[in-house]
């Protein structure tokens, strides 16, 4: 039995220390916003948080999240109790900038934004796709990526809508 804590909820679960953390979530605990994509950590669709820290759920045994703080796709908006339900920022920029196209990476394109703006507050363009480039989106909407990053960081710092 391993104990975690899943988007701010402690969790016992029954599986092998060496189960990836993906399947977990999808499979053990029905999460199924986080992507299965390449199984290698290549593509970025698994991607979670881990105390806070992008990481790639697909190659993460599940034992390396005991004791440690996991936010999914389904959590990421409960990260800060002042937002009260609301989507985050970033979310929010995705939806506001139809980002998505086929959709299928954009949660793992979300939570790297999300970690992305948690250290730098207003990232430049190199910035962005440095900090978003182990994350690939076939359909290519990069551009539409990039600029939902800045909105987000507009929403952040209570600028929204200021271009």
């Amino acid at each position: 039995m391993l104990e975690l804590i899943v988007n701010a909820k402690p969790v016992q679960v029954d599986a092998p220390g060496d189960m990836p953390l993906l399947w977990v979530l999808r499979d053990v605990l029905g999460l199924t916003g986080t992507k299965f994509g390449c199984g290698v950590a290549q593509c970025g669709a698994c991607t979670v948080h881990l105390d806070g820290q992008p990481v790639r759920s697909c190659v993460l045994p599940a034992s390396a999240a005991v004791g440690k703080r996991v936010t999914t796709i389904e959590g990421l908006a409960s990260e800060d109790p002042a937002r009260a339900g609301a989507d985050h920022p970033v979310q929010a920029a995705w939806i506001r900038l139809d980002v998505a196209q086929c959709g299928y990476c954009q949660t793992g394109q979300i939570m790297s934004a999300a970690a992305l703006l948690a250290g730098i507050p207003d990232p430049s363009d190199a910035q962005i796709d440095a900090g978003m480039a182990g994350n690939l989106c076939r359909c290519g909407t990069y551009v539409r990526i990039r600029a939902a990053v800045h909105e987000a960081a507009r929403l952040i710092a209570g600028k929204a809508g200021a271009r």
